[in-house]
């Protein structure tokens, strides 16, 4: 799960950077704080990137309006996705929130908080490319390391290579530069990253899988989760959560069943 705005990290505030030695703290503790601590990847627009200096995004705007309805302060570390499972489960942050699907392997090591929206992994590929699971035999494809969509790609048959890249704008680029016959990634990833460059030549192809993303938190921190989960249900439903899902998609990416 991942797209275009990973910066580099000299333009990151460094304050952002760290990831801190802060611990995934029971419920009483965050709220006797005054201040929740989140992470995100800050490359993986339009879910959480940086506008400049600023990390926005929808899952940043999210988190912001669920902290407010925790009457918490949010603050952010912003860690590379595939490094978040492992500072989660050393106590660095309280949840993370960066576009992590469900997995039966993931949920050995975090717990998942109810779905914040539903998406799955789609091909792209050059226009005349294969953009169909079929039409994958005997080609190469590009994902990001880490991701549930490297682990979709390892299941596909036929395939000749599997390429993993640090993230999709690398994987985009690649494909871009014919060094892998197909890209497969989030499907509002890939819609941003077309929009962004209509003139790459790149279309977007078949779904491979659907799937359920969440935040995630520290195994057995119940009360937190439910707290984190009243909260989100309750953005979902004052309209703030649809407010943002039409800022960012123009449509409702909420999982309706």
């Amino acid at each position: 799960m991942r797209f275009l705005a990973r910066l580099l990290s000299a333009v990151i505030p460094l304050s952002l950077m760290l990831v801190g030695p802060s611990e995934a703290r029971e419920w009483n503790a965050i709220k006797q704080s005054g201040t929740i601590i989140a992470a995100t990847e800050g490359g993986f627009q339009p879910f959480n990137y940086y506008d400049g200096p600023k990390l926005t995004g929808f899952e940043v705007d999210l988190a912001e309006a669920i902290a407010k309805k925790l009457g918490l302060k949010l603050e952010w570390r912003v860690v590379p996705f595939d490094g978040q499972i492992a500072a989660l489960k050393q106590d660095r942050f309280d949840f993370a929130i960066a576009s992590h699907g469900y997995t039966a392997e993931r949920a050995k090591s975090v717990d998942f908080a109810n779905p914040h929206y539903c998406t799955g992994g789609q091909i792209a590929a050059h226009k005349d490319g294969p953009l169909t699971v079929a039409a994958l035999d005997g080609k190469s494809v590009g994902v990001q390391l880490a991701t549930t969509y490297a682990d979709a790609a390892k299941k596909l048959k036929g395939l000749k290579a599997i390429k993993t890249y640090k993230g999709d704008p690398e994987a985009f680029a690649a494909l871009r530069a014919n060094k892998v016959d197909a890209w497969i990634s989030d499907k509002f990833t890939v819609k941003a990253t077309l929009d962004k460059n209509p003139d790459a030549g790149i279309s977007a192809g078949e779904m491979v899988f659907v799937e359920r993303v969440s935040m995630i938190l520290r195994k057995n921190n119940k009360e937190l989760a439910e707290k984190l989960n009243g909260a989100l249900a309750e953005v979902m439903k004052d309209g703030t959560y649809k407010a943002l899902s039409e800022k960012y998609f123009k449509e409702d990416i909420s999982c309706r069943s």
